[in-house]
């Protein structure tokens, strides 16, 4: 297939709008159908979430199973998920996948306990920090038309490093179906205390809310949809969220020792998630260019999910045909993107030139689908610019710092004066006085 060629950086940067990952707007005409027919003619997407959002806060776990049923086609009468169906799960994976599976989270693991940060306490200065853990969070895996194991690793492992002390998890079956069994699975390895199988806005509102069966979080982490996404932006505040996830995107910046094959199917793999996902490719190389256009005519043809992959390297696939590798570093920096792959000659002497990227991924064998599943870091990653000032999840997300201050007298006196003169300043009397009887005690006292 032919793609979507754009010349020069200055092009490149009118061409490559980020999609608002609550723009409304952009939900295809048939989801907006479904959601007329199930909420009424003249409901918005927005009234709608709005509208479960109130009912599981109001009605508990009987607006979670009607909404089950009306949107996942579940009829439950309960929907967290027994140690017999847990059992049944484990016997139905193969070996294979199990070893697989736990690989992965040991991968997970590993990385995140090497970046768990330390406490630090000065007795002679009066100061320090401790570093204490969550005590409740909620995590979301997608589903409806694909299954994550890997998300449920991805999020719940670190929560576990992190020292979370109850990990709940919410996804909902696929349509018509059990659970996936290898998502049950992986959060058993993954150590999630409770697994419920519901998803979407009454997802959320239940692990922002609390209902009979699921408890109230503190923090709500993972990806979804657009309507889980303005869900979690609604409850910020009831709990605290990571962020609001838009489509999935990713950057192949290639030079002319790059293998078109693996850059045709990085793009490819980028490009099947969905229709909004983006795929770029930005080269100094047009002799890349065209055996990577190659390589996606032949490869395309013969995936299960080509079509998806089509359609959205159709509306979102860019090659960009730049002069330098060092503008092509200027314009990534510009976009922040979830993702940048470096099939460079000599990726890690550029590695230090990025400011802005989610995760970055050095050399063809480190491709981007490896951070999806086994590398070690989280992949759950910062979407639509937002790497400006995001990060990926990581244990960071599941702690809290407090400070600590132990001043002795001897350092109080030192430091009261100009405390005095601050609070006097800005016309807080109480203030002032608060610190000068201390100081007026230890003069009488010396």
């Amino acid at each position: 297939m032919a793609l979507n060629v754009i010349h020069g950086v200055q092009n490149a940067q009118n061409v490559l709008v980020r999609i608002d990952p609550l723009d409304m707007d952009s939900l295809p005409e048939t989801v907006l159908a479904r959601t007329e027919e199930a909420f009424g003619k003249g409901v918005t997407a927005e009234q709608s979430v709005l509208q479960m959002l109130g009912d599981v806060r109001r009605e508990g776990d009987a607006a979670v199973l009607r909404y089950a049923k009306l949107l996942d086609g579940s009829d439950l009468e309960e929907f967290r998920v027994t140690e017999k169906q847990m059992a049944q799960a484990r016997d139905s994976i193969s070996k294979d996948l199990h070893e697989s599976l736990e690989l992965a989270a040991q991968r997970v693991r590993d990385f995140h306990q090497a970046t768990m940060p330390g406490e630090w306490v000065d007795r002679e200065q009066g100061l320090g920090e401790l570093v204490r853990p969550l005590d409740r969070v909620g995590l979301y895996a997608p589903g409806g038309s694909a299954a994550y194991p890997s998300t449920v690793l991805m999020t719940a492992v670190p929560a576990r490093v992190a020292g979370v002390n109850e990990v709940i998890l919410c996804t909902p079956p696929l349509r018509g179906e059990a659970l996936n069994p290898a998502v049950m699975v992986a959060a058993e390895i993954a150590g999630v205390d409770a697994l419920y199988q519901v998803g979407g806005v009454p997802a959320i509102a239940a692990m922002a809310y609390g209902t009979e069966s699921v408890p109230k979080v503190d923090k709500i982490c993972g990806p979804g949809n657009i309507f889980v996404a303005y869900a979690k932006k609604l409850v910020q505040g009831q709990v605290d969220i990571d962020g609001v996830f838009g489509p999935t995107e990713t950057i192949v910046l290639a030079d002319k020792t790059a293998n078109a094959s693996f850059c045709a199917a990085d793009l490819i793999a980028q490009a099947e998630h969905d229709p909004l996902a983006t795929a770029i490719l930005i080269t100094d190389n047009q002799d890349l260019i065209d055996r990577v256009e190659a390589e996606v005519d032949r490869m395309i043809a013969t995936q299960p999910r080509g079509d998806v992959a089509k359609a959205a390297l159709d509306r979102q696939g860019r090659v960009v045909l730049v002069d330098s590798l060092a503008e092509a570093v200027d314009l990534v920096n510009n976009i922040a993107p979830e993702h940048l792959c470096l099939l460079l000659d000599d990726p890690w002497s550029w590695a230090g030139k990025i400011k802005h990227a989610g995760g970055l991924f050095l050399g063809e064998f480190s491709p981007e689908v490896m951070g999806d599943y086994i590398a070690g870091p989280s992949h759950v990653m910062p979407t639509g610019g937002t790497a400006r000032f995001g990060s990926a999840l990581s244990v960071h997300h599941f702690l809290r710092t407090m400070p600590v201050v132990g001043l002795s007298p001897a350092e109080f006196q030192k430091l009261g004066k100009a405390a005095v003169h601050i609070a006097d300043a800005e016309g807080l009397t109480g203030h002032a006085s608060a610190i000068q009887v201390r100081l007026d005690s230890i003069a009488k006292s010396a």
